[in-house]
This record gives C-alpha cells, structure tokens and sequence, in this order.
C-alpha cells in the first residue's frame, strides 16, 4: 500500500480528527473512502475517454481547413 502526504489547514485537520473520531474511524479511512468514491464516480467517464481515444488513435483523416468560430456555430 501506498503512503501519501497531505497538506492541509490545521482547523480542517482538527475537525476531520474530531468527526473521526465520533464515528470511531480514522482520518486515513476518511480519506481512503473519499478517493475511492470519487475514482468510482469518475470510472464511466475516464471508459468514455479511452473509447475516444482508442477512436481517434485509429482515425488517419484530418483537416486542412481552419473553421472559425462562426463557421463552427454557423446552422
């Protein structure tokens, strides 16, 4: 398991200490449930990126043409 390092405000880390502590875990288990919720919540995301890019990756076409802005919103 990895080790990380965190800077934070001394207020914050008190009462981070201090919920903690009333829900009888540690301020690491907060943090540890915090980040996997948040990859959790980001993973449709990051898949939809790679097929993107997997796509993209594979596409040999391109542009010479500049579009300008009005041409891009242009209907």
């Amino acid at each position: 398991m990895a080790n990380l390092t965190l800077s934070l405000n001394d207020s914050l880390l008190q009462q981070a200490r201090e919920g903690a502590l009333r829900d009888r875990t540690l301020v690491n288990a907060l943090v540890r449930e915090f980040l996997s919720r948040y990859v959790d919540a980001k993973q449709p995301r990051f898949g939809a990126l790679d097929v993107l890019d997997g796509s993209a990756a594979r596409t040999h076409s391109h542009s010479e043409m500049r579009w300008t802005r009005a041409e891009l919103h242009e209907r």
